[in-house]
């Protein structure tokens, strides 16, 4: 059974007060129009499950998506997009940094970035702010049909190369939406992180609060 075959909206969060009650969170963050929403639908193997937009920057909720008893898929807003207030864009910079800094449920972050444009400034931003803490990050380098398997390879090694000294808890993959290339290893790395091996049914976790109010 699929990690995420179960996967269900739950709720959308504007202000970091409101957050749900939960025992594991997995961030889904990324540029926008990377393919951060097609990634999760394809995970899902749910063409509708996160919204995709032709416009950047339409998704400015943190969205959790309940994957297990206990355990949520919590999808962040786009970053870097320009067709917004720029009171909107600083609030959410300031939202996303808290929450990547200091939510504790939060057991690893899931970096979406288009391989055609990898490592951007503000990638790396969002590096810095969750990199310090020792969680795992896993990149998907989304988009990869897009570039001829060498030439998608020669960046996979190079993302590799640029992040092993900073951050050595990172891992990197190629993904494709449009050809399902990389759903099965992404799936297992986020399950490693929610201790569940590959094709193991999701085990409930004891205590699981119902949804409430609860700072990061």
């Amino acid at each position: 059974m699929s990690l995420f075959s179960q996967l269900t909206f739950e709720v959308s969060v504007h202000d970091l007060a409101t957050l749900p009650l939960t025992a594991h969170e997995i961030a889904f963050a990324g540029r926008s129009n990377a393919g951060k929403s097609s990634a999760i639908n394809t995970l899902a193997r749910h063409h509708k499950l996160a919204y995709v937009s032709k416009t950047p920057g339409r998704t400015q909720l943190l969205n959790f998506f309940r994957i297990s008893v206990g355990n949520y898929l919590v999808d962040l807003p786009g970053y870097g997009y320009a067709e917004v207030p720029e009171t909107v864009r600083t609030h959410w910079q300031a939202t996303l940094a808290k929450y990547l800094e200091t939510r504790e449920q939060l057991v690893g972050l899931v970096l979406i970035m288009d391989v055609r444009h990898p490592l951007t400034p503000l990638d790396r931003k969002m590096l810095d702010w969750f990199g310090p803490s020792g969680r795992p990050i896993h990149i998907l380098l989304t988009k990869a049909d897009k570039l001829s398997k060498s030439q998608a390879g020669a960046v996979l090694s190079e993302v590799r190369a640029a992040l092993q000294e900073t951050y050595p808890q990172c891992t990197v993959q190629l993904f494709s939406s449009l050809k399902k290339l990389g759903a099965e290893d992404a799936e297992a790395i986020i399950g490693g992180w929610l201790g569940v091996s590959a094709g193991q049914k999701n085990p409930p976790v004891k205590g699981e609060q119902k949804p409430g109010v609860k700072t990061p």
